[in-house]
């Protein structure tokens, strides 16, 4: 097999990997932009406090 069947089993076999990792950094960035904005938008609201509250503290008395 000469270098050039070697570097193409290669790059088909990391292509795959590396343009699932790509499109992950991509998404949580996306994510994060999105909430910021949408946070900033609906500053006001109730339900943005309840969305950001930790259901699993346990500083409430009521619990």
């Amino acid at each position: 097999m000469d270098l050039g069947g070697i570097i193409m089993i290669v790059v088909l076999l990391l292509f795959p990997i590396l343009m699932l990792m790509s499109m992950a950094g991509l998404a949580g960035a996306l994510s994060f932009f999105l909430k910021t904005s949408n946070d900033a938008d609906h500053a006001d609201s109730e339900l943005l406090a309840l969305s950001e509250a930790n259901p699993w503290s346990t500083d409430d008395p009521d619990a």
